[in-house]
């Protein structure tokens, strides 16, 4: 398995947790380290693509992000189980044809999602509730490639779990954050969090983080177990 992470706290969160339980060591290239992307899947079971404050149409700054959207497109040609979060997602779509471009507003913090009828059908999301809260950051979205599923949609966002063929997920959300992480991640973006403070609260982000990071966790483990699951189809 490979991991592409972009920025140092942007780790695995509870996907790393999943992977010792399994006995699984993933390869990772870090980006911020300036490693390598590899040109080709080859020798990899899976690939789960993290998240990054860069925008997918930034690859003149982050030229990473052409070399990442080709190993993406090997993986897909290949039928390599994948998953992309967030900017991982962003970067699936943007392989699988579509466009990546800048919302209207941002979503930071707890938002609610509500699967659709192919969501509520999905092998991942089957037998959660229709509508739950995830924790979210990102102002990029995207539109539906041709030939995929959207499996839950936002008040802001329409489209926030793109399912490609039988074992490609991306989700523009994240379930993998701990409570450490999201005060990490409120700290990092001090300057990003001033810049929306008009509509955006991070005193009540931290503030409701306890009432929903155990859930949002209960919800992951679910989710990720499942995709695991699937490298061994």
């Amino acid at each position: 398995m490979l991991v592409i992470q972009h920025v140092e706290h942007e780790g695995l969160g509870i996907i790393d947790d999943l992977l010792v339980k399994r006995g699984l060591k993933p390869d990772f290239v870090k980006t911020f380290r300036k490693d390598s992307v590899p040109k080709t899947i080859d020798g990899y079971s899976a690939l789960i693509v993290m998240g990054g404050p860069m925008g997918v149409y930034e690859a003149d700054i982050y030229p990473f992000i052409s070399d990442e959207i080709f190993l993406i497109k090997d993986g897909l040609r290949k039928n390599i189980p994948m998953l992309g979060i967030c900017l991982g997602a962003q970067l699936i779509v943007k392989a699988l044809g579509s466009d990546v471009y800048k919302g209207k507003k941002k979503e930071i913090g707890w938002y609610k999602i509500s699967l659709t009828n192919d969501g509520k059908m999905d092998e991942l999301f089957n037998g959660l509730p229709d509508e739950f809260t995830v924790f979210q950051w990102h102002g990029d979205t995207f539109d539906i490639p041709d030939g995929c599923r959207c499996l839950a949609s936002s008040d802001l966002f329409p489209n926030q779990i793109i399912k490609a063929g039988k074992n490609v997920y991306s989700l523009q959300f994240h379930l993998e954050v701990t409570g450490d992480m999201v005060k990490e991640w409120i700290d990092v973006n001090d300057e990003e969090l001033k810049s929306v403070k008009d509509y955006i609260d991070a005193g009540k982000i931290l503030k409701e983080a306890p009432a929903f990071i155990k859930r949002l966790n209960e919800h992951g483990e679910v989710i990720f177990n499942r995709f695991l699951n699937l490298i061994d189809k």
